[in-house]
C-alpha cells in the first residue's frame, strides 16, 4: 500500500467572501509543523550534489522472479520494479512524513480536503518522450480502483479523479478526509497508452516502458536484472534527485540460498550486504579480502523505527482463534537461549508495534491512554489497563519448565489436555498440530528448529514446510497457512495505514497477516484515523493501540538490532551526511580511486 501522506505547510489561503470556500495552496507536505526543506531548496542535506556518475554495483536477490509486474496478483515481481514509476510527491529520509515535489509541482486544496487538484510539471515524461499528463494520473487511479488489490478499492470508495485540463487532476471525495486526499500523492503514475491494454493484476514478461531514474536493459528470468541509468531523464536535476541515482547500472543477481549469496559477496560476486544474522557476522566475515581491506566492514548505529519480524499466526484458524492458545506458544518461544546460543547476544526483544519511537506502550497505562480505553472494556484484554506488556523471559537454559509449565495451564483451560505426551482436544481428541511455512533459501530454519522441539514438550506437532517464492506469495495471498514468518513495518507514528494492517474491512488484505478482525482494534484505529496531524491526540492512541495488539498476543515478538551491519567492495563513496531513517545508499556513487586499489577483477 501507498506510504500515507500528511500535509502542514500552506503558502497562502485565499478567501473569496465570507460564505466563500477557503482555497489552500501548497507545495511541500509534512505530517507536523512545516517541512524542513523550503520552495527553493537545491538538494537534501544527505546528498552530496556534485557527486560522479558513472560505474556500476551489482547486489544480490534471494529467490526468484517471473514478471516485471510489481502490482501482479500473481507471481513474483524483479527486485526494484516499484521503482519503474516515478509518484506525484517523493519522501525526504531526514523527516517524519514530508513529501515534496516530482511529477506534480505544486496543489491547491479546500480547507476541508473535500477536494484537490493537482498541477503536474510540464517537463515530465516517460521514458519513450511521451509526455506525462493529468488523463495518465485519472487512469492510473481507475485501474487500481478496478483491478487492483481488494483494499485499495475499499479506502477508495466514492473518490472521483478528473482530468480537468492537460496538466491539472482534480480529486474529489465522498467526504472531507484528509487522511484520503493526501494518501493518493504517491500513488506511481502510469501510461495510459501502455497499460490500457495490459490488465493491472496479471503478470508481464518484459518490462512495460517506466518514468524512473533508470531503466531495465537486460534479465534472464529468475537469474539476474540490470538497470541502467536513463540519461535524459527528464527529472535528474529536480531538487529531490540532486545529487542521487549516481550509478550507471544496478544489477541484481538473484540466489537460491542465503549462505551461498555470503560466499558469493565474499568472493567478490557482488558488492554490498546488509547482514542481518549476528551469528553470521560475528563467525563468517573473515578471509584474505577483508583483512586486505577489499571489503569494509560497519556497524551503524539506529535507533531509527525499524522493520520487526515476528510469527504470524493465522487466527481465521480455528486453531489459533483462542488468545490463550497463542499466548502458550509465545510462552513456548525461548528467545534468551536463541540469541545467547544462535546470535551471539547480537538482538534485543521485540516488545511492541512502535519499536523505537514514542508510541511504544512502554509503561503503564496513563491518564489519556485509560481514558482511550475504558470504552473498549470487555472488549480487549484485562491486562491492557493494569499492566505493562512485556513478551515472557526464558532463564536461558533451552528448557524452561516454568514458562512451559504455565503454557501448558494455559492451553488446558482453552480445553486441551495432554494425553500419551500428546496434546489433543478434550472434546474432539484431535491432536494439536500445524504447520510452520517458510520460504526456502534463508535462514529461517535455525530459531525455528528450537521452537518446534520446545512445542513437542508440550505435546504440540509443529511441521515445517519449505517453499519457494512464487508458492509463498501465492499462499500468502489465498491465506493458506497456520503460521509463517512476518515482517512488520516500521511505523514512526500511528499512521492512517494502520486500518489495512490491522482493521476489519480489510481482513482480507495480505498485509493484515493475522487476519484480525476486532471491534476495539477498529475503534481505536477509527480515532488514529480521525487525529492524525494531532501529536497530542495520537501519542496516547498509538499507545492504547500498542497495548490492545501486543496483549491479545496476534503475532510472536522475535527480535530487532540497535545496529545496522554493512559489508561492501571498497569502491564507493558516500556523503558525509546520513539521512536519519534510511542507509542512503541511493546517495552514494563509484569512486574510479577507490576501485583502483582493487584487483582487477573486482572494480
Amino acid at each position: 500500500m501507498f506510504a500515507r501522506v500528511w500535509i502542514a505547510l500552506v503558502f497562502s489561503v485565499v478567501s473569496l467572501g465570507p460564505r466563500a470556500e477557503t482555497i489552500n495552496e501548497g507545495y511541500a507536505f509534512a505530517l507536523l509543523g512545516e517541512p524542513k526543506y523550503p520552495s527553493d531548496f537545491s538538494h537534501f542535506d544527505y546528498v552530496n550534489p556534485a557527486a560522479p556518475k558513472g560505474g556500476g554495483v551489482t547486489l544480490a536477490a534471494i529467490g526468484t522472479f517471473d514478471n516485471f509486474n510489481r502490482f501482479a496478483l500473481r507471481g513474483t515481481a524483479a527486485m526494484r520494479t516499484d521503482q519503474l514509476y516515478d509518484g506525484l510527491f517523493i519522501t525526504s529520509d531526514d523527516e517524519l512524513g514530508s513529501y515534496y515535489p516530482l511529477v506534480a509541482e505544486s496543489a491547491r486544496y479546500a480547507a476541508d480536503f473535500s477536494w484537490m487538484e493537482i498541477a503536474i510539471n510540464p517537463q515530465a515524461h516517460y521514458h519513450n518522450h511521451q509526455p506525462i499528463t493529468a488523463k495518465d494520473v485519472a487512469f492510473t487511479f481507475g485501474k487500481f480502483m478496478t483491478e487492483g488489490v481488494p483494499q485499495f478499492r475499499i479506502y477508495y470508495k466514492g473518490v472521483t479523479v478528473k482530468a480537468i485540463a492537460p496538466l491539472t487532476v482534480r480529486y474529489e471525495f465522498p467526504k472531507p478526509d484528509k487522511d484520503m486526499a493526501l494518501g493518493l500523492l504517491t500513488l506511481p503514475v502510469m501510461p495510459e497508452s501502455y497499460w490500457q491494454h495490459h490488465k493491472l493484476g496479471d503478470p508481464l514478461g518484459s518490462p512495460p516502458p517506466a518514468s524512473g531514474p533508470y531503466r531495465i536493459t537486460s534479465w534472464r528470468t529468475g537469474q539476474y536484472v540490470t538497470y541502467t541509468r536513463v540519461r535524459d531523464y527528464w527529472a535528474a536535476n529536480l531538487p529531490v534527485n540532486r545529487g542521487r541515482n549516481n550509478f550507471d547500472s544496478i544489477r541484481y543477481d538473484y540466489y537460491l540460498d542465503d549462505n551461498v549469496a555470503l560466499e558469493a559477496f565474499k568472493a567478490g560476486a557482488f558488492d554490498l550486504r546488509i547482514e542481518s544474522s549476528p551469528k553470521l557476522w560475528a563467525t563468517q566475515y573473515h578471509g584474505g579480502n577483508i583483512k586486505r581491506g577489499y571489503i569494509i566492514k560497519q556497524e551503524i548505529p539506529n535507533d531509527a523505527p525499524v522493520n520487526t519480524p515476528w510469527l504470524a499466526f493465522n487466527i481465521q484458524r480455528p486453531l489459533f482463534a483462542d488468545r490463550r492458545v497463542r499466548e502458550a506458544l509465545t510462552l513456548a518461544f525461548d528467545f534468551e537461549w536463541m540469541n545467547k546460543a544462535l546470535f551471539y547476544q547480537g538482538y534485543q526483544r521485540v516488545d511492541s508495534y512502535f519499536i523505537n519511537t514514542d508510541y511504544a506502550a512502554r509503561d503503564y497505562p496513563g491518564v489519556d491512554e485509560l481514558a482511550a480505553l475504558a470504552p473498549l472494556k470487555g472488549l480487549v484484554p484485562p491486562e491492557v489497563f493494569t499492566e505493562r506488556y512485556r513478551p515472557p523471559v526464558s532463564d536461558g537454559s533451552g528448557y524452561d519448565r516454568k514458562n512451559l509449565l504455565k503454557a501448558l495451564a494455559l492451553l488446558k483451560q482453552a480445553g486441551w489436555e495432554l494425553k500419551d505426551q500428546q496434546l489433543v482436544n478434550g472434546k474432539t481428541g484431535k491432536p494439536f498440530t500445524f504447520e510452520m511455512m517458510l520460504m526456502s533459501g534463508g535462514n529461517s530454519s535455525n530459531y525455528i528448529l528450537p521452537f518446534q522441539h520446545n512445542l513437542q514438550r508440550l505435546g504440540i506437532r509443529m511441521t515445517i514446510r519449505e517453499v519457494d517464492n512464487a508458492q509463498f506469495t501465492n499462499r500468502l495471498r489465498k491465506r493458506d497457512f497456520d503460521m509463517m514468518p512476518s515482517s512488520y513495518a516500521a511505523f514512526p507514528y500511528p499512521s492512517g495505514d494502520l486500518q489495512i494492517l490491522w482493521g476489519s474491512a480489510y481482513v482480507e488484505s495480505t498485509y493484515n497477516r493475522p487476519g484480525v478482525k476486532d471491534p476495539a482494534v477498529d475503534r481505536l484505529i477509527n480515532e488514529i484515523v480521525r487525529h492524525q496531524g494531532d501529536e497530542k491526540a495520537l501519542l496516547p492512541l498509538g499507545r492504547a493501540l500498542d497495548r490492545v495488539l501486543t496483549w491479545n498476543y496476534f503475532m510472536i515478538p522475535l527480535w530487532f538490532s540497535h545496529q545496522t551491519r554493512l559489508a561492501y567492495w571498497d569502491k564507493f563513496a558516500m556523503p558525509a551526511v546520513k539521512p536519519t531513517y534510511a542507509l542512503g545508499f541511493d546517495a552514494w556513487w563509484y569512486d574510479v580511486n577507490r576501485a583502483a586499489r582493487l584487483p582487477a577483477e573486482r572494480r
